[in-house]
């Protein structure tokens, strides 16, 4: 696979003590690691898991176990009818006790597919939620390369910096040079030692921007802000992506995949919406145990006890058409999520065709700029030599070190624009690696 080589690092214009080297493979790995994100979407999987079970969808019987025991003081005033006659029984602060217990199941029978949907429905949950987290970790390694070579450029403009202050510098010995033998004035002395401490100064103020982007890399890798690292890669751009296959490929990005499941999820809502008019049918069985006793009354102990069994049916008549309505919405609700997919299939493909005109645009733009690069430097060499030759002018040194730092950022500004639609050109199609 043909590619450009496009910016190397180097060894840094500053070395700093108990610095790691990274680079963007093991950048990415971290992040897969160590990223909130990508452990939360993890975390969401192992939810849907969890619920993808046959028993949250109602489908496995349901036992439960009761028990009371109440005890009571009180008094009692009885007419009791018997063969012998009317008897009056009365009593104060009798005890009696009451015990109750028993252990009842029950299983549904029927409930017109119901549980059937909903289990497909929690299945269909778990798949998206894979889908998700897939998203999030393609998402996940775009920003993290993107930020990488975000890096990259920042410190390349260091480097850029640097060089040009050398320049400041060569050009401050030769006035000294010439000074020394009465060629050159204060006046040019004086602008060198401005321009040269005005370098100077842009160049600390670059590194607080490296350490910035270097910062929120870090942030992104879960590690602290004041972790030491080297960038070792440098920006390697692949010239050869096809929209064709990027747009065929179109349809494996988990959002677009998410957005598929979502229409399923709602669909199985509507079938489970739909199973509420029908009716629904529930074996029920146990056994109870029930004692009661009491040291006044007619009944000093009442004892029950067995199994029983039963069948339940549940028709729903009329409920103020709210069943019919709520159908109605899960049907809208449907056709909500075809049209959101519609939509980010529109968007994805809108995106896709503007960034790789960019990519395109831009590789082509960075040959040229190669070639302006190169001279720009040539420029300031020979402006340095005819300066020592008293040939160029203050001036014409300053004109040319601009026009090699500008060569130099607009280099790696077009190096930098053209790997980021490369990443999000595979971000896109859902193929992205480092």
């Amino acid at each position: 696979m043909r590619k450009f080589f496009l910016l190397a690092l180097g060894c840094g214009v500053l070395q700093v003590m108990a610095q790691h080297p990274l680079s963007v493979l093991d950048a990415v790995n971290l992040a897969l690691k160590q990223n909130y994100n990508i452990q939360i979407a993890k975390s969401n999987i192992d939810i849907a898991k969890v619920n993808n079970n046959i028993g949250v969808a109602g489908g496995l019987p349901t036992v439960t176990g009761t028990a009371t025991n109440q005890e009571s003081i009180v008094n009692i005033n009885q007419k009791i009818n018997s063969a012998t006659g009317d008897r009056d029984l009365t009593r104060n602060g009798a005890i009696s006790n009451n015990l109750n217990a028993g252990v009842a199941g029950s299983i549904l029978l029927s409930n017109g597919y119901r549980v059937i949907a909903t289990k497909k429905q929690l299945e269909a949950i778990e798949a998206q939620s894979e889908s998700f987290f897939n998203s999030q970790v393609q998402n996940t390694i775009a920003a993290v390369m993107t930020k990488y070579f975000d890096a990259v450029r920042q410190n390349s403009y260091l480097i850029t910096l640097s060089k040009s202050i050398d320049v400041s510098k060569k050009q401050l010995e030769i006035i000294n040079a010439k000074r020394s033998v009465g060629y050159a004035n204060d006046a040019d002395l004086f602008q060198a030692e401005i321009d040269l401490h005005s370098k100077e100064q842009d160049f600390q103020s670059q590194k607080i921007v490296v350490e910035q982007t270097k910062a929120d890399l870090l942030n992104l890798l879960s590690l602290t802000a004041d972790s030491t690292i080297v960038l070792t890669d440098s920006i390697a751009i692949e010239n050869n992506i096809k929209f064709d296959d990027i747009l065929t490929r179109l349809q494996q990005n988990p959002d677009i995949i998410a957005a598929s499941q979502q229409i399923t999820i709602n669909e199985l809502a509507e079938k489970q919406t739909a199973a509420l008019r029908y009716p629904s049918l529930r074996l029920n069985g146990g056994i109870n145990y029930g004692r009661s006793t009491s040291n006044g009354g007619q009944i000093l102990l009442n004892q029950q006890y067995g199994p029983y069994v039963g069948l339940n049916l549940s028709v729903p008549i009329y409920n103020g058409s709210i069943l019919k309505r709520q159908q109605q919405t899960a049907a809208i609700n449907t056709q909500i999520s075809k049209t959101q997919k519609e939509a980010i299939i529109l968007n994805y493909q809108t995106d896709l065709a503007k960034t790789y005109q960019m990519y395109i645009h831009t590789l082509d733009l960075i040959a040229a700029q190669y070639a302006i690069n190169h001279l720009s430097e040539q420029l300031v060499n020979l402006t340095l030599q005819r300066f020592s030759l008293s040939q160029a002018t203050i001036l014409e040194v300053r004109a040319a070190q601009q026009s090699f730092e500008e060569a130099g950022y607009k280099l790696v500004n077009l190096s930098y624009a053209a790997k980021a639609a490369e990443i999000e050109l595979k971000r896109v199609a859902g193929t992205i690696a480092p």
